[in-house]
C-alpha cells in the first residue's frame, strides 16, 4: 500500500521544483504551461516514488516527466490551431530523444528568480510570481505576506504569468544593467521567502526550514554575483543572524518559545559570526539601507548573552531610523515593542493607537498580539487576555495560535489564583 512520501523526499521535491521549472521554461518559453507541467511531474513523483523508490537522478526524472507533459500540451495547442507551419516547428523542437540529463547540468533557479522580477511586471506582481515559482509558497501564504485576500493574490499571479509570456523575455541571466533594475524586487522576494520559512504564516509548523535555507542559498548566489552591493550583503547578514536562533525557537512538544525565554546556548554562533562579518563589511560601504538596519537590530539581539542584557535603546534608535526609510506598518509595530522596553508599556500602546487606522493592518493578528503583550506589561491582565484571544482567532498559524491561547490561559489562571 502506498504510504506516501517521507519527509526527506518531500523536502527534495520542494528543493528541486524551481530548478525543474527553470529548465522547462528555458526550453519551452511558456511560463504558465511550464508551471502546470512541473506540478504534474511533482504529483507523479509523489505517487510513484514511495513504491518505486527515489530515482538516482531525481531532477532529471522530474524534468523528463515535465518535458513529456509540455510535449503533449504543445502538440495539443498546435493541433487545435491547425497551423501546418507551427506543427513543423514544434515537432522539430520536440524531437523524441529529449536529453533531460543535459538540462540538469545547471541550476536555473537564479535565472528564474531574475526572470520573475522582470520590469514588465509591477513590483508587487513580480514578487508574488517569484514567491510562487521560486519559493514554492501557496497563494494563501503569499496573500498573508502581502496582507491581501487570497482571491486578489490569485488574480495577480495569473496576470503576472500572462505578462511574462507576452513579453517574450529570454530565459538567461540579465545584464548588469538589467540586474540593477530588478535587484530591489529580487531582494524583497528573498526576504519574504526567508520570513515564511522562519515563521510560517499558515499551517501546523512554526518553521519551514527548507524555505529559509533556500532563501539563504539564493541570497548567497546573488551576493556572489554582486559582492559589492551593500544591501545584498545586509540581507544575507540579516538572514544568518536571524536563522541562528532557529534551534531554540521550539520546545520538546513543538511549542513556541519566544525570544526572551530561549536557551541562547542553542544559538548557532558560526552563523552569528558570519552575519556580523557581513554586516560590518556592508556598513563600511557607506550606503545604509533597510536590510542593513534590520541586520543590525538582529545583531544586537544575538550579541546579548541574556535577554536582560539586550540593548533596547540601541534597538529603538535603529527602528526609528528604519521607520524614516520605510513606510511599513510592521516596522512601527516592532518599534512600539522597543519603545515599551525603553520607556514603558504606555509609550508602546500610544504608538499602537496610530496603527489602528492603518488599513494594511486591519484585522491582522500581529497588532492584537503586540497590544496584548504590552497590556500585560502594563498590568491590565483582563484586556490583555481579550486581545490574546482575538489574535489567536485571527492567525492562520497553528503554533502561533496555540502560543497566544496559552498566554491567555496563563493570565486567566494567574488571575483566578490571585487573592
Amino acid at each position: 500500500m502506498d504510504r506516501g512520501l517521507d519527509i526527506g523526499s518531500e523536502h527534495l521535491l520542494r528543493d528541486l521544483a524551481p530548478q525543474v521549472l527553470g529548465a522547462v521554461i528555458r526550453r519551452f518559453r511558456d511560463f504558465a504551461a511550464a508551471e502546470d507541467a512541473v506540478q504534474e511531474a511533482l504529483i507523479a513523483a509523489a505517487m510513484q516514488w514511495p513504491s518505486e523508490g527515489v530515482p538516482d537522478n531525481p531532477r532529471a526524472w522530474l524534468i523528463q516527466v515535465a518535458f513529456r507533459r509540455m510535449t503533449d500540451h504543445v502538440r495539443s495547442e498546435v493541433a487545435r490551431r491547425q497551423r501546418e507551419t507551427a506543427v513543423a516547428m514544434e515537432m522539430d523542437l520536440l524531437a523524441p530523444a529529449v536529453d533531460a540529463g543535459s538540462e540538469t547540468e545547471q541550476d536555473d533557479t537564479l535565472i528564474l528568480l531574475f526572470m520573475c522580477c522582470h520590469p514588465a511586471l509591477t513590483s508587487s506582481s513580480a514578487i508574488a510570481l517569484t514567491l510562487r515559482a521560486v519559493g514554492g509558497l501557496t497563494t494563501a501564504e503569499i496573500a498573508n505576506a502581502f496582507l491581501v485576500p487570497e482571491a486578489t493574490m490569485a488574480q495577480r499571479i495569473s496576470r503576472a504569468k500572462s505578462s511574462i509570456k507576452a513579453s517574450g523575455v529570454p530565459f538567461r541571466l540579465p545584464t548588469s544593467e538589467q540586474r540593477a533594475q530588478r535587484l530591489r524586487a529580487v531582494l524583497h522576494v528573498l526576504y519574504l521567502i526567508f520570513n515564511e520559512g522562519y515563521s510560517s504564516s499558515v499551517g501546523p509548523h512554526l518553521q519551514r526550514l527548507e524555505l529559509s535555507r533556500e532563501a539563504i542559498r539564493l541570497t548567497r548566489a546573488v551576493h556572489t554575483l554582486l559582492p559589492d552591493d551593500a544591501e545584498v550583503g545586509g540581507l544575507l547578514a540579516l538572514m544568518l543572524l536571524t536563522d541562528a536562533r532557529s534551534a531554540a525557537r521550539m520546545g520538546p512538544d513543538d511549542e513556541t518559545i519566544p525570544l526572551p525565554r530561549q536557551d541562547r546556548t542553542l544559538w548557532d554562533q558560526s552563523k552569528i559570526s558570519e552575519g556580523v562579518t557581513l554586516l560590518t563589511a556592508a556598513l563600511a560601504k557607506g550606503s545604509i539601507g533597510a536590510y542593513q538596519l534590520q541586520a543590525a537590530i538582529a545583531a544586537v539581539h544575538d550579541e546579548a548573552t541574556r535577554a536582560d542584557d539586550t540593548d533596547w535603546p540601541q534597538i529603538l534608535a535603529l527602528y526609528e531610523l528604519l521607520q524614516r526609510m520605510s513606510d511599513n506598518p510592521m516596522v512601527m509595530l516592532n518599534r512600539a515593542i522597543a519603545a515599551a522596553m525603553v520607556h514603558g508599556p504606555s509609550k508602546g500602546l500610544e504608538l499602537l493607537r496610530v496603527l489602528d487606522s492603518d488599513e494594511r493592518l486591519a484585522g491582522h493578528h500581529r497588532l492584537d498580539a503586540v497590544r496584548a503583550h504590552l497590556l500585560e506589561m502594563a498590568g491590565d491582565a483582563e484586556t490583555a487576555i481579550k486581545h490574546y484571544r482575538i489574535a489567536a482567532g485571527r492567525t492562520t498559524s497553528i503554533p502561533e495560535r496555540n502560543y497566544l491561547l496559552t498566554q491567555a490561559a496563563r493570565l486567566s489562571e494567574t488571575g483566578a489564583k490571585a487573592p
